[in-house]
């Protein structure tokens, strides 16, 4: 897995900071992933978070050591979460299962809701939220606030008791289905400061992911993840969101403090600040170049059986042009753009891989039965690769955003892959979420002109805190087949 990483390092010798990222993500088996997890405690978001549809929110949750657990919704008009729409307090109980057999590295568990509360922070929200649940088909629903109620600070309403088995959660499409899939992850943060040594804890719980279609999501059980919580007590530094989501509650939602919007620049190069994981089991880390000059990209999607991203499956390259942004007019903050991909290079880089793209059809994925790891091979002439669900050429209907984080570097949000694992390629189907978010390691200045591929090498095992024993090739084979999806 080193003589991977160093190949690619190889081929960014003009950028230092992405290099220095990309040993970052090598050095992922520092992370301590403990199975069973440990829940125990208050878990807040970090900054605004966006749901498809899209629904801005921040969430506080709080995990007792009797598996009940009290969990802060707080939605909000606009992306920045400073004006605040209702609040939801959810009472429930957790109870973890096994480990999950599809999604390496979490844990299944089983939830069940005692209540659900709504405290409405503005008489707008309140009618347009009792407008939609007296609509439902929910049993007792129907009067659930009558028309023209006037707006009554502070009221707590009843959306669910498991009591009185009444449930009008439905048309706020909510459920808590991110229960079902749990994860926590520990890491060190170095101290901040030139003059300081030494680090400090950070513990990260991820959940289940929610679908990208609204019609869907009350169903859904995932098998990727959300922007993950963040411990009350160990979190990142600075975070100056996680205070103030911490303090709050359904009566005093948290207002996000100020940041100015930035215009999308895309120029340069970015990386992945993590290993991802997208559901249908794909683990993967990105790296793009935006040449802002004549609106072309190159991107590099590295994919993975593990968690920890440290077994390479096999690499994608591809390339094209980009259209001038123009700003959504259905996410706030983010910018329209539609990508058309022309190229396409493939390098699988394990034997479950090579085994796939030579039993594919001939002239569909790169000249029949020749393939081998390592190798890579241009996928262009065959129209893509079917095998892989890529489609030559062929044109996305993307969103974008950008932001600085606490530590001022730049980020950009791509908007999230559809969840059944289609492509974008239509206006309607552009996405209203974003994936986790990449970070500038290289201005437009340094980018590099050429292509690099990777070679395989060889691979080293995982030697950290958590153990990966390599899937049977059997199944991750029968997994590839099904759920193998490159962007």
């Amino acid at each position: 897995m080193a003589a991977v990483y160093a190949a690619a390092e190889r081929s960014l010798r003009w950028e230092p900071r992405c290099r220095q990222q990309l040993r970052h993500l090598q050095d992922g088996a520092r992370i301590a992933a403990r199975l069973p997890p440990r829940l125990e405690g208050q878990w807040v978001s970090t900054g605004c978070e966006v749901r498809p549809g899209p629904e801005f929110l921040t969430r506080s949750y709080l995990f007792y050591a009797n598996r009940l657990f009290k969990a802060f919704q707080f939605y909000y008009w606009d992306p920045s979460c400073r004006e605040p729409s209702y609040s939801l307090v959810i009472k429930g109980k957790l109870r973890l299962r096994q480990a999950s057999w599809i999604t390496r590295g979490a844990t299944e568990a089983d939830y069940h809701l005692h209540k659900v509360g709504i405290v409405f922070h503005s008489q707008k929200a309140m009618q347009e939220v009792a407008f939609r649940v007296n609509q439902s088909s929910g049993e007792g629903c129907s009067g659930f606030l009558p028309p023209g109620r006037a707006w009554a600070p502070g009221a707590l309403y009843e959306l669910l008791s498991a009591k009185t088995e009444r449930d009008c959660t439905a048309a706020l499409g909510f459920a808590m289905h991110e229960l079902s899939l749990v994860r926590v992850e520990r890491h060190h943060q170095p101290l901040p400061g030139l003059q300081q040594s030494g680090s400090s804890l950070v513990e990260e719980l991820y959940l289940g992911d929610i679908h990208t279609d609204w019609l869907e999501r009350l169903h859904y059980r995932p098998t990727g993840y959300q922007r993950p919580l963040q411990s009350a007590v160990h979190h990142m530094h600075p975070c100056p969101a996680c205070g103030v989501i911490y303090r709050a509650d359904e009566h005093h939602p948290p207002i996000l403090p100020a940041r100015a919007e930035l215009p999308v620049q895309l120029s340069g190069s970015w990386v992945s600040t993590r290993c991802e994981v997208r559901p249908a089991v794909l683990f993967l880390t990105r790296y793009f170049i935006f040449h802002g000059s004549n609106h072309t990209w190159q991107g590099y999607y590295y994919h993975y059986s593990d968690p920890l991203c440290k077994q390479p499956t096999f690499t994608i390259y591809a390339s094209g042009r980009y259209t001038q942004g123009v700003p959504s007019s259905k996410v706030r903050g983010g910018m329209e753009l539609a990508f058309k991909v022309t190229q396409a290079r493939v390098t699988p880089m394990d034997q479950v891989t090579v085994m796939m793209l030579n039993s594919s059809e001939p002239g569909s994925c790169g000249l029949a039965s020749s393939w081998s790891a390592g190798v890579e091979q241009d996928i262009t002439p065959t129209n893509g690769c079917l095998a892989l669900g890529i489609r030559l050429p062929h044109t996305e209907y993307e969103l974008f955003r950008t932001e600085h984080d606490p530590k001022e570097r730049s980020l950009l949000y791509i908007g999230e892959r559809p969840t059944d694992g289609s492509s974008p390629d239509r206006p309607d189907k552009r996405p209203t979420s974003y994936q986790a978010p990449l970070v500038q390691c290289a201005a437009a200045s340094e980018e590099f002109p050429n292509y690099y591929s990777l070679k395989y090498v060889g691979k080293e095992g995982a030697n950290g805190s958590e153990e990966l024993k390599p899937l049977p090739g059997a199944l991750l084979l029968l997994i590839a087949l099904q759920l193998l999806r490159w962007d």
